[in-house]
């Protein structure tokens, strides 16, 4: 039968010795003694009935249930500062909550938000990058913008997103000032998961005459691009994602027709926070930068 947890003491000092990996270097962090932090572990283990670490001479660890606890736990306080941060300001509009996926997060969002600090340097942006769906209801994420299958019509659509052929100009053999379809059989080509997007590409253009090379497998857009930009062949990824690395000239695009496409991204409002000036402001922004962004576009 289980038991449950009545009291939460020591889960700051387990939490903080499995940061550390150490019940001395905890101990340095909260100002308490080794024996105190590791009275309080032991205690808590004794409440909930598993052990938390392996004890060795030098070092400890953490038992797989102390491995799945930790996780929790971290999250959990993380999401109580948050709380208490924006209850000892005073003010919810001065923190703006974004969970968004790591690529969209590494490739398009980071790059550009400088700018909305610029417009709004008032609020303080915390930016949750997981392709874990966000709780837009528990009050601790106040917008997120997520992939989708695009709804046409759909109000809350930011833009909807193309599939682009890339590569890095150091990919370019001797002599060759550009890759095309033609000379598209001479590298690398690199996709994600599938090859279904390539074969849907090259059908729509009439070249599904190879051979083709189908080099490296990723389930990541912004592993994808990087792995372009370090010259390891021609990425077939999200507009979006490479756009950045487009504009600067770190990438070039293979210049063909585009096969259809029916992915995007939307924005979510957390539950409660619809009206707040701050979502207002990022919202706004997040269109703007869209339709920077499709102005261009060079779909040729």
């Amino acid at each position: 039968m289980t038991k449950p947890l009545r009291s939460l003491s020591g889960l700051l000092d387990f939490d903080c010795a499995a940061r550390w990996g150490s019940f001395k270097l905890a101990a340095q962090e909260l100002h308490k003694t080794p024996a105190a932090i590791s009275l309080q572990v032991k205690q808590l283990e004794e409440a909930l009935g598993f052990e938390l670490f392996v004890r060795h001479p030098r070092h400890i660890a953490l038992t797989e249930k102390g491995q799945e606890l930790a996780a929790t736990v971290r999250h959990m306080l993380g999401e109580l500062n948050t709380k208490v941060a924006a209850l000892q300001g005073g003010d919810e509009e001065k923190i703006l909550r974004i969970s968004t996926t790591h690529s969209l997060a590494i490739k398009w969002l980071v790059p550009r938000i400088p700018r909305f600090t610029m417009r709004h340097p008032e609020l303080d942006i915390r930016i949750d990058s997981s392709d874990q769906l966000a709780d837009m209801n528990d009050g601790s994420t106040d917008i997120a913008v997520r992939t989708y299958d695009v709804i046409p019509g759909d109000p809350d659509l930011l833009f909807q997103d193309e599939l682009v052929a890339v590569y890095s100009p150091s990919l370019l053999a001797p002599g060759d000032t550009e890759i095309t379809l033609d000379t598209l059989h001479r590298y690398p080509l690199l996709h994600e998961t599938t090859t279904d997007t390539w074969i849907r590409l090259l059908r729509h253009n009439n070249a599904l005459n190879g051979p083709y090379h189908f080099a490296r497998s990723y389930t990541n857009f912004a592993v994808m691009v990087q792995s372009a930009l370090a010259g390891q062949g021609v990425a077939l990824v999200s507009h979006a994602i490479a756009n950045e690395d487009l504009s600067n000239g770190a990438l070039k695009m293979v210049h063909c027709a585009r096969a259809e496409y029916k992915r995007g991204y939307r924005i979510i409002v957390g539950r409660g926070k619809q009206g707040m000036s701050k979502i207002t402001h990022f919202c706004d922004w997040l269109r703007e930068e869209a339709d920077a962004m499709r102005k261009g576009f060079d779909p040729c």
